[in-house]
């Protein structure tokens, strides 16, 4: 069956979110001791709380969030279990950043909403990858 124009367009712009998740990875990655100490102190307070799995949850969630895209775009089945594995690390991730880390209050409400889209777009590429399945769509 052929795969619908709109299919591919929600594949390229899941790409394009994922691919800024990464960018917003990185500048995290490169914030020096400078930059934190500049930041309001619950902000820093946060880093300071959040714990080297929740980062690296964090990367397999946008790395394997570009990957599942690309799978997507390409229609290649495998693009559901990277996507399930991206969906895990947001999960560990919030996790890590929401209940050990007390993220909501120190984070605010800007973060919660945040961090709830990307939840939401994470539950929706993995159910968009099933369809896409089980239309034939991804082979």
């Amino acid at each position: 069956m052929k795969t619908p124009a709109w299919f591919k367009v929600v594949a390229v712009v899941a790409l394009l979110w994922n691919l800024l998740g990464c960018i917003a990875f990185f500048f995290d990655l490169r914030l020096s001791p400078e930059d934190l100490a500049k930041l309001p102190e619950a902000q820093q307070a946060l880093y300071a709380a959040r714990p080297g799995w929740a980062v690296a949850a964090t990367a397999i969630a946008v790395f394997g969030g570009v990957l599942g895209s690309i799978g997507l775009i390409l229609g290649k089945r495998w693009a559901l279990p990277v996507l399930v594995l991206s969906l895990l690390g947001i999960l560990v991730q919030d996790f890590g950043l929401f209940v050990l880390a007390d993220g909501a209050s120190l984070a605010g409400p800007v973060a919660v909403v945040m961090q709830g889209i990307v939840l939401v777009v994470g539950v929706g590429l993995v159910l968009l990858s099933r369809k896409g399945i089980a239309r034939g769509w991804l082979r």
